[in-house]
């Protein structure tokens, strides 16, 4: 008994070890990856002759809060937020929609060359969006789309990572939920609505934060379909706004801050399902 424990004692020690040493280590990644965003804050904040002052100033000696209100009035802030909302909120939902249709078809019906369709969907994912570019956008011109929001919102109304996510988390559930349902009288349009969907919340979650994310930042998209100012988007308009000031650093960290807090908002709120997404995506099937 007294070997035991004295073998179990520096076991324990070691074990404890490896704990502090890998919080440690994550600590400091956290630390890495926080710190420019809290340059970028506190730089918005500081006067523009102390952005480049060496020794670098972490925090400002007094705060210079009207860098925001000089943001907001050199750019037509409210239409560039209006349109990214509209895109974004627009591509979200029709995500959500498409993609968990078109999983619901690749997880639970059978037609010839499910799968083969399937593999061709994924194949999509390995393609340079810089490759499809200019089809697109030839496509979008011959539509007649440009400087409109079917040219921002429609190639991106559904994708194959979404697809892919939501068939992983719809293969995963019984099949006997279907058949009860079905012998209710239920159809494959209300047993995707009203049973499966709700089951599936984290793997939805995961799917709305990353393509909201996604369509807050774009940049290439936008800046190449849209020539209109009331068209751009807020992260196409951070750029006009740096070069008409000539790159004044403090309102343009301060319009990226002002860009920046729906994203923070969103991912906030839907953090604790998207982190159960991402733990439970690909565990069966």
């Amino acid at each position: 008994m007294h070997m035991v424990l004295v073998t179990g004692i520096p076991r324990k020690i070691k074990i404890q070890s490896i704990e502090i040493s890998l919080h440690i280590i994550l600590m400091l990644g956290a630390l890495g990856m926080i710190m420019p965003f809290l340059w970028m804050i506190t730089t918005s904040l500081k006067p523009l002759n102390r952005v480049f002052a060496y020794p670098p100033e972490w925090l400002p000696r007094y705060f210079e809060w009207g860098n925001y209100l000089a943001a907001l009035r050199g750019a037509p802030f409210e239409r560039f937020y209006l349109n990214t909302i509209i895109i974004a909120v627009t591509v979200t939902f029709s995500q959500l929609v498409l993609c968990s249709m078109a999983a619901y078809a690749f997880a639970r019906l059978r037609f010839h060359g499910r799968d083969i369709l399937f593999m061709a969907v994924l194949s999509t994912m390995m393609i340079p969006g810089q490759v499809t570019l200019i089809p697109s956008f030839l496509v979008v011109k011959h539509l007649n789309w440009l400087d409109t929001y079917y040219a921002l919102i429609v190639p991106d109304m559904v994708g194959a990572f979404g697809i892919f996510l939501l068939r992983q988390f719809l293969i995963s559930l019984p099949v006997d939920l279907e058949d009860a349902a079905r012998i209710d009288g239920c159809s494959r349009f209300m047993i995707l609505w009203r049973i499966l969907l709700p089951l599936i919340k984290p793997a939805l979650s995961t799917l709305a934060v990353f393509n909201f994310m996604w369509s807050w930042n774009a940049f290439l998209w936008p800046l190449i379909v849209t020539n209109k100012t009331t068209m751009r988007t807020i992260q196409v308009g951070l750029s006009i706004f740096r070069s008409r000031y000539g790159i004044q650093w403090t309102y343009l960290m301060a319009g990226t801050v002002i860009a920046t807090l729906p994203v923070l908002v969103v991912f906030l709120f839907g953090q604790k399902q998207f982190i159960r997404g991402i733990t439970l995506t690909g565990f069966k099937g």
